[in-house]
């Protein structure tokens, strides 16, 4: 059955503009992003077997080019207006932080971390360069691979933070196991750049670990700084 067969209260769009997006699923939220179904399918079912064949909402979004455009009834221009959604949520995100202090909107910084580095395949590193204000003023991805004490210089990071006469940092990286427990490698790494960057005063506000199905693990919290 269409979509425009439904009772128009059931209807993906309708139910959005009178019940707000939190009413919707995965599955009609995606289905509004597909606009349009294939024959014999509404635009939910699509939705439905998209969601389906990935596993996560999370994961399709993550998808390459060459995974989203294997499915039936998708290709590079739906694939290319997915990722314009995605960078505009990252955009608006950082927003929020450059405009004030990045502890005022700590969601912000989260859910931000999570769309950009949450999903990969690979462990990468960042470094979120903050003025006096807590302001950001640039995020900076620094390494990638497997991070340790020694793919992980002191040296560059101290480097970085001058460069861009930053007065604080926020350390994060991702696990694509999806583990969020910081391991013994993880604590020593940070203890090492919280103190090259303690020699030339700059501060270590926080280091987040990050995975793609859960909130950032935040050293802070833990008392690891």
């Amino acid at each position: 059955m269409a979509i425009t067969d439904w009772p128009e209260n059931e209807r993906p769009r309708e139910k959005l503009l009178t019940r707000g997006t939190a009413a919707l699923s995965d599955a009609e939220l995606l289905a509004l992003f597909l606009r349009v179904g294939m024959r014999g399918k509404s635009a939910v079912d699509l939705a439905r077997e998209l969601l389906q064949q990935f596993g996560s909402l999370t994961r399709l979004c993550a998808a390459t080019a060459a995974e989203f455009s294997a499915i039936p009834g998708m290709g590079l221009a739906k694939y290319a207006q997915l990722q314009a959604v995605m960078e505009l949520a990252r955009r608006a995100l950082a927003e929020q932080m450059n405009a004030g202090d990045v502890f005022e909107s700590p969601l912000a910084v989260r859910d931000w971390l999570r769309l950009r580095i949450g999903s990969l395949p690979h462990e990468v590193f960042h470094v979120l360069l903050l003025d006096a204000r807590n302001r950001l003023i640039e995020a900076v991805e620094l390494f990638r691979g497997t991070l340790t004490q020694t793919s992980v210089y002191p040296r560059e990071v101290v480097k970085l933070a001058l460069t861009h006469n930053a007065a604080a940092v926020i350390l994060a990286h991702n696990h694509p196991s999806g583990a969020t427990e910081p391991s013994p490698a993880d604590e020593l790494l940070t203890r090492s750049l919280k103190q090259a960057l303690e020699l030339v005063d700059i501060r270590v506000l926080d280091h987040f670990i990050v995975t793609a199905h859960a909130q950032p693990l935040s050293f802070a919290e833990r008392g690891l700084l």
